[in-house]
């Protein structure tokens, strides 16, 4: 792409913090509104970086990763001070631990499953900062870097312990560097999805499961045990990820039928995924064996592909991944199935 329009993009969304703010318990309701004004602050700032242009990436000067772990000392100035180095030794200190190696994961995934240099194609180090404010209910990508909460301890654990979480994340650059999609509306949820869908190829990948195998959820393990949920979304069975008292029921669609039209969450972003994620769901099930092979680099080839649009519709973007189907596999098994995933979640392809 020839211009960057980077956003803030939190794996929390921001229906589910308003929820929270509102809760009967003061610890609570207080982390997540302290979460939402940094929020909000962040998104400030990526709508000025958007206006005055980003920063230059710096350029990785050796092959492989390049990875840089801060820790913020539960402060909000970034990125921190440098706790772990690329091919420095593990720390005692477990979160930083956790982020080093979900930043390899999903730089390896990329580079080995298509041939992607880091999340720009061009080496892009890897940086990322934890310990991020105190009792901080969210992870985020801001355009240059990655940056971790501890949780409270009472909603949500600490964001690297999912390694889907720290993929999802980084993902939000490749689409950046890639399509660009607007962070709105259908094009938005888009740029949700296909941080979903790597997020959980590069989880798959490092358990080594195949598509059956594998359970589709984002942000498994997050969640605390008084929480009746098991992830923050489920792409076989988006809307049933959670349904919990205080964060409420997950109010993700499956199929276009349920479409959400809200002006809250930028046009329902993390709500109206749903639908593109379980179409991929459909895809890589129906193909069997290792996702990240056939449908992932479908949807590989459609995000590098330069056909895509930055406001593109959920039809646009299946119609391209039917094309890039074609271009790979030609009119066989792997083309059929990319048209019937689309066609059972109610998105046209012809």
């Amino acid at each position: 792409m020839d211009s960057f329009m980077p956003v803030f993009c939190g794996i929390v969304p921001p229906h589910l913090l308003d929820k929270l703010a509102r809760a009967g318990d003061p610890a609570v309701a207080a982390a997540a509104r302290r979460t939402l004004v940094a929020d909000a602050a962040h998104r400030t700032g990526r709508r000025l970086t958007t206006v005055v242009g980003a920063p230059a990436p710096a350029q990785a000067v050796e092959e492989g990763p390049q990875r840089t772990v801060y820790d913020a000392r539960h402060r909000t100035v970034l990125p921190g001070t440098k706790v772990r180095s690329e091919g420095g030794e593990p720390v005692r200190d477990a979160t930083v631990n956790r982020a080093y190696a979900g930043l390899g994961a999903t730089f390896e995934l990329l580079l080995t499953a298509y041939g992607h240099d880091s999340i720009d194609g061009s080496g892009l180090p890897l940086d990322a900062t934890v310990h991020y404010d105190e009792n901080y209910g969210n992870a985020f990508w801001n355009g240059e870097q990655m940056v971790f909460g501890d949780g409270d301890g009472e909603i949500f654990l600490d964001f690297t312990v999912a390694v889907d979480v720290i993929a999802h994340e980084l993902a939000h650059g490749f689409t950046q560097y890639s399509a660009n999609l607007t962070y709105f509306g259908q094009p938005g949820a888009l740029n949700e999805s296909v941080s979903d869908v790597f997020g959980s190829l590069v989880k798959q990948y490092t358990l080594d499961q195949t598509a059956d195998e594998a359970d589709w959820l984002i942000g498994a393990g997050l969640l605390a045990p008084r929480v009746s949920g098991v992830a923050l979304r489920s792409m076989k069975a988006p809307g049933t990820a959670y349904d919990d008292d205080v964060l409420g029921k997950d109010p993700q669609p499956a199929a276009m039928d349920d479409y959400v039209r809200t002006g809250r969450d930028n046009g329902g972003v993390h709500i109206n995924s749903g639908i593109p994620n379980h179409a991929f769901h459909l895809l890589a099930t129906q193909l069997g064996g290792k996702a990240w092979e056939r449908a992932g680099q479908i949807w590989y080839d459609t995000m590098t592909s330069g056909n895509l649009q930055v406001d593109a519709s959920f039809t646009d973007f299946a119609k391209e991944t039917v094309t890039a189907a074609a271009a790979r596999y030609g009119q066989g098994t792997e083309h059929e199935a990319v048209v019937k995933a689309w066609s059972q979640v109610g998105v046209a392809t012809g």
